[in-house]
């Protein structure tokens, strides 16, 4: 999902300029859980379709958010001119959960977490093209080269992987940090930069819940209601924790600590995704996955590192 980007009363409020304990234990436990997210569905798979799956969760998200903008007092409907962005923002954030869900029926869920994490150098690359102040300096370059070296390492293992070739579900990975990197520069270069984090969610998980139940239609998915225990806590977590509470934290912390430092806490979600699916799914650790891993990580440090003052 793209940053959610702060409201005037958001970048009022008192900001911090370093990280407590209260804000590492959030940026820890969203990261963690981002991770495990990945593997939860892909184990989901067996009795869930996964569009149908993404529609379940934005659906929940949706109704959460809005009982909680009502409580709180957050306008989320007034007329800012902000709606075609907002639509456009949300198409793409759905555009992104689908492959995401498709690709988890064809590679790993650690894999495609690699690939998944590509998305800020598509945000890199694309951005100054409209915010011509995001022009990139030697060490984004450098970034996008460790990023495009990753995919190799991992595209290369998935195209030798003979009749239990990844690339299908590596190429959906693809697309899917693609459309996370172009929501992300939608968000940055239109007026989505002047509305509340909660209206900028509400955008992309409302257009979600909308869009996805058509494209589960469209793929002939069966829609089963008949939950297990283990479906039903899966949907729970992927709702609640996922698409609401840990999105929330996010744009919380947004709001009161330095972005850059929070991002740079990020690469952790691949290496949590590698882990539980080494250990849930007993998915295979490889060199090259590895090697993607510590490329995608130096990439994201590189290109989120601000300039030296001066």
């Amino acid at each position: 999902m793209a940053e959610p980007r702060l409201s005037h009363n958001e970048r009022m409020t008192s900001r911090k300029t370093h990280l407590d304990t209260l804000s590492i234990s959030l940026l820890l436990a969203c990261c963690l859980f981002w991770g495990f997210q990945q593997v939860l569905v892909k184990a989901t798979l067996a009795e869930l379709a996964p569009v149908f799956q993404a529609s379940i969760r934005f659906a929940g998200a949706t109704l959460l958010l809005w009982l909680w903008c009502a409580w709180r007092g957050i306008r989320l409907f007034a007329a800012d001119g902000s709606l075609p962005a907002g639509l456009l923002a949300g198409t793409l954030f759905a555009a992104e959960f689908v492959c995401l869900y498709l690709g988890l029926q064809y590679t790993s869920a650690s894999r495609l977490t690699v690939f998944l994490y590509t998305s800020p150098f598509w945000v890199a690359a694309l951005l100054p093209v409209w915010v011509k102040s995001e022009k990139l300096r030697p060490a984004q370059w450098a970034g996008l080269a460790c990023a495009f070296a990753a995919v190799v390492f991992a595209l290369r293992e998935g195209f030798s992987a003979g009749s239990a070739a990844t690339w299908p579900g590596d190429g959906l990975a693809l697309a899917a940090g693609m459309f996370w990197g172009l929501t992300t520069v939608v968000i940055r270069a239109s007026s989505l930069t002047r509305v509340s984090a909660e209206k900028l969610l509400f955008y992309q998980v409302t257009v979600g819940a909308l869009a996805l139940p058509a494209w589960s239609l469209a793929l002939g998915e069966p829609w089963v209601w008949a939950f297990s225990p283990f479906a039903l806590t899966s949907l729970l977590l992927q709702t609640v924790v996922g698409a609401f509470a840990s999105y929330l934290a996010w744009m919380w912390m947004l709001g009161r600590y330095p972005a850059t430092r929070l991002s740079a806490f990020v690469f952790l979600t691949p290496l949590f995704a590698l882990l539980f699916g080494a250990l849930w799914l007993k998915e295979a650790v490889t060199p090259s996955l590895v090697a993607a891993l510590v490329l995608v990580t130096a990439g994201i440090v590189l290109v989120n590192r601000k300039p030296a003052a001066g």
